[in-house]
């Protein structure tokens, strides 16, 4: 008789355990489309109970199964596209660091935005954690990944190539421009013009004036003469220079000095070199050949101050600026954090873990190293969770419940046939 009671029992613990991994199937299938979603296993034990003793036989008799545990999978979840530069996946092992205010979460969902106030941030409002970069070099500090206000500093030019033909055969007194776009260390313009002059003789040379749009040509080539000349050769070849009142004794930079007017500081006055020794057809070559003037390539290496208009992440999870003054710059590198047992996380929903004493503290360092994966940026991992496994563990588990049922059902029967044997 009593048997049959612990065979009850039995049964209930079947319905009890897989009652909690349809529970926990339920949770992967529901969730196959939550980006970053890692799916649960359940995990069963069994119940060892009685022993039996038969004179020298000894035999054990379980009573039933018990949900030991739940085991969650962190396996490669597959990629998808995004447009979005600051959806983020991290291709092999590491967790995203995200902030609330007060404490640190972790995550393989990188799906990140830039809010309002120019923080990196996740769907759910967490920071996004990094460590910022400067002139290439990359702080020991993990802070919250802050964008905002973030420009790209001017920077002054300090040579240009002026790549222009001009018409030796043109007549004596025709006149041509060349215009470049010069920046100070203010980040100020100031268009410089080369008004260039046909010479009658000797017919091989042009002469040229230097004026700035808003300041003054102060020196050229030392010397307070704003002004020179070219000459050729029969092959329309740059053959000599003169510059600020003399004569270059052979082809070299030419020094020139602006000198910016208004409120502008004597700082920001513009000191540049005209690139004529190492110019050539490709960078800004002068040639005087017979044909029509025109200007081919007029180069410089400033540029103005540039607000933020785009952002890029590359493998090292490097986060680049790209700028309206035509400038890229790395900001901030996220943080990753890897853990000793991962499977000891803690889930805190919104597809957020949090460290325990069973995971171990994080270890945090960078994409592609130390064991950690590469950064993928517009790119989303999706759930790990697999359907077709899912459906087919589902099917297993309701015919487990449904077997254990049977159990139950038949034990009862057993026991009212027992009771009839006294009527």
């Amino acid at each position: 008789m009593g048997g049959l009671v612990s065979s009850l029992f039995t049964g209930v613990s079947g319905l009890l355990g897989n009652s909690q991994a349809m529970n926990i199937i339920g949770d992967n299938i529901s969730n196959v489309n939550t980006v970053g979603f890692k799916g649960s296993k359940a995990v069963f034990s069994d119940i060892f109970s009685t022993i039996l003793t038969n004179g020298s036989t000894t035999s054990q008799v379980g009573r039933g199964s018990q949900l030991q545990g739940v085991l969650q999978s962190f396996s490669q979840g597959s990629f998808e596209a995004s447009s979005n530069a600051l959806d983020l996946a991290v291709d092999g092992s590491g967790f995203f660091v995200t902030n609330n205010g007060t404490s640190n979460f972790y995550t393989r969902a990188g799906q990140f935005r830039l809010n309002e106030g120019g923080l990196v941030q996740s769907i759910t409002g967490e920071i996004l954690q990094g460590q910022q970069i400067t002139n290439g070099v990359t702080s020991a500090t993990v802070s919250n990944i802050d964008l905002a206000g973030v420009q790209s500093s001017p920077q002054a030019s300090t040579s240009f190539t002026l790549g222009a033909n001009l018409d030796v055969s043109a007549s004596a007194g025709t006149t041509f421009t060349s215009p470049i776009t010069l920046f100070n260390s203010v980040g100020d313009t100031t268009i410089m013009s080369f008004a260039w002059t046909k010479a009658a003789t000797p017919s091989n040379t042009w002469g040229f004036n230097l004026s700035s749009s808003s300041g003054t040509v102060a020196t050229v080539n030392g010397g307070a003469v704003s002004s020179g000349s070219v000459t050729f050769d029969s092959s329309g070849v740059l053959s000599s220079v003169t510059a600020g009142g003399s004569a270059l004794s052979s082809l070299a930079d030419i020094p020139i000095v602006i000198s910016f007017t208004g409120s502008n500081p004597t700082a920001a006055n513009l000191s540049v070199n005209w690139d004529i020794a190492t110019a050539s057809a490709s960078n800004g070559k002068l040639t005087g050949f017979a044909a029509d003037s025109n200007n081919n390539s007029l180069v410089q290496d400033g540029f103005t101050t540039g607000t933020l208009t785009g952002l890029s992440v590359d493998g090292e999870g490097k986060i680049s600026g790209l700028f309206n003054n035509g400038q890229t710059e790395q900001l901030f590198q996220v943080t990753l954090a890897d853990f000793l047992a991962p499977s000891g996380l803690t889930r805190r929903g919104s597809n957020l873990f949090s460290e325990s004493q069973q995971s171990g503290q994080p270890t945090l360092g960078f994409a592609g190293s130390g064991g950690l994966g590469s950064i993928i940026g517009n790119t989303l991992e999706l759930s790990n969770v697999d359907l077709a496994s899912e459906f087919v563990t589902m099917i297993q588990t309701q015919q487990a419940f449904q077997a254990a049922a049977r159990i139950i059902s038949t034990t009862d029967d057993l026991l009212t046939e027992t009771v009839n044997l006294v009527r």
